[in-house]
C-alpha cells in the first residue's frame, strides 16, 4: 500500500520537533552524518547545497570557510541552523526557507549538494532529487542519506505496516531506493550502510547530466 506524505504533516511535524530535535537525533544519527560530509571530499573552491539543513547539525562537520546554502521548509529548525551559524562564525553559510521541489536557484549553480536524513520526509522525493540533479553541475557530486525499504522480505513488510504511523509523524518508512533513483536517472557510486544495525543507507552519485 503507497501511503503519500503530505506537506502540511512535514511542516506539521517538524514544527513540533525542532525543540528537541538536536536532544533526540543527534547522537544516535551522528555516524551517518560525519560519513555523509567526508563523501563530499570538499574542496575550498566548491559551492554546496544542503537541502533539508534543518536544525544545522551538520554545520560543525563542514569547513569553516565553505560556501554553504542550506534549505529546509520549517522556519522553527531554520532558526535553529542560524543560531549554530553565528555560534559557529562561518560567514559564508546561506540559509533559506524552501520547498525543496521547486528550489529558487539557477540551473547548475552549485558543486555539490548533499541530503541527510530527508528524502523520505518530504512528500516528493523524485521531484527533490530532480531538482538536486538540475542545480548542481554536470559531473558534480550527490550525496544523499536515508533510510530506505528493507530489501528483506519480513522487515519490508513491516516497514510497509507501520507506514501511515509514520507518515504521520513527518516521514516515509518504505520509500524503495532503486525505482527512486531510476525515476530521477541517477546511478550510484557508493551505496553504504550506516549507523545503528546499518539501518541507513549513504548513496553516493556522480550527477551525469
Amino acid at each position: 500500500m503507497d501511503v503519500v506524505l503530505e506537506k502540511r504533516q512535514v511542516v506539521r511535524a517538524y514544527e513540533f520537533y525542532a525543540p528537541v530535535y538536536d536532544f533526540i537525533f543527534d547522537w544516535i544519527f551522528a555516524p551517518g552524518r560525519a560519513a555523509a560530509i567526508k563523501h563530499l571530499a570538499l574542496t575550498a573552491a566548491d559551492n554546496v547545497l544542503e537541502v533539508g539543513i534543518g536544525t544545522g547539525l551538520n554545520l560543525p562537520l563542514y569547513p569553516p570557510t565553505c560556501r554553504l546554502t542550506g534549505i529546509d521548509l520549517s522556519q522553527e529548525m531554520l532558526d535553529k541552523a542560524v543560531e549554530r551559524v553565528q555560534n559557529l562564525l562561518m560567514p559564508n553559510v546561506t540559509l533559506k526557507v524552501m520547498d525543496a521541489t521547486a528550489m529558487d536557484f539557477a540551473d547548475n549553480e552549485f558543486d555539490k549538494a548533499v541530503a541527510t536524513y530527508t528524502i523520505s520526509a518530504v512528500p516528493d522525493p523524485v521531484a527533490v532529487l530532480r531538482e538536486m540533479r538540475r542545480v548542481v553541475k554536470p559531473g558534480g557530486t550527490l550525496v544523499i542519506l536515508n533510510h530506505f525499504r528493507s530489501e528483506r522480505r519480513v522487515t519490508g513488510h513491516l516497514e510497509d505496516f507501520v507506514a501511515p504511523l509514520c507518515t504521520r509523524l513527518g516521514w516515509k518508512s518504505n520509500l524503495a531506493m532503486p525505482p527512486l533513483l531510476k525515476a530521477v536517472g541517477l546511478t550510484p557510486d557508493l551505496v553504504s550502510r550506516v549507523n545503528m544495525f546499518n539501518g541507513w543507507r549513504l548513496v553516493k552519485c556522480a550527477n551525469r547530466k
